[in-house]
């Protein structure tokens, strides 16, 4: 098995799984106007769509920037893995209050410990983590492109849920949350 394979079963897994789990979250009662999420959904998507296809297509191979080594192409599907086991421990921190989307929960409250004490939204964190990983992996530039496209889809989602959450939970208990805990990158800007 080459990393490569190893890194495509690792996200076939933790997709499956991830949307197994979204039968285990409480009841939604509050969502942001409709319209709002559009945008992040269209970059993300576009974005997964590039990186992905770097996978699907043979001729791409051809068109590498850089090809890892051995060594190289495990340790980043190590480096996957800890994005994946990342996004797992904030979603099991998180509880029924997990959502795909951005809406208030049943009993909604500031999470703040666990991977929430390191960055305010560690599901995306670990994410990003796992798409780069893999675009580096592939060493190919619509990979790199589809990485930052899901990243910044990712920003996008984050803005638009502390928002919502701030009005939602109170200013008081949201921001006391973004002055200690930074956004996305642990050890980055708090109140970004």
């Amino acid at each position: 098995m080459t990393p490569e394979h190893a890194l495509i079963i690792a996200w076939a897994l933790w997709i499956a799984s991830w949307l197994a789990a979204a039968l285990w979250a409480a009841p939604t009662t509050k969502r942001p106007a409709r319209g709002e999420e559009w945008l992040y959904r269209i970059v993300t998507l576009a974005g997964a769509f590039l990186l992905f296809s770097a996978f699907r297509h043979p001729q791409y191979t051809r068109e590498r920037l850089w090809a890892p080594g051995e060594a190289a192409g495990w340790a980043l599907v190590a480096i996957a893995l800890l994005g994946f086991a990342f996004t797992w421990w904030a979603r099991i921190r998180l509880g029924r209050l997990w959502s795909s989307s951005v809406t208030k929960k049943e009993d909604h409250h500031v999470v703040d410990t666990g991977p929430y004490a390191i960055v305010r939204h560690p599901i995306y964190t670990g994410i990003i983590t796992s798409v780069f990983a893999t675009a580096v992996l592939k060493g190919i530039a619509i990979g790199i492109l589809g990485a930052l496209l899901m990243t910044f889809g990712f920003w996008i989602k984050a803005r638009l849920e502390e928002r919502f959450l701030r009005e939602q939970l109170g200013p008081d208990a949201y921001d006391a949350y973004r002055r200690r805990v930074p956004m996305l990158i642990p050890f980055g800007p708090k109140s970004a």
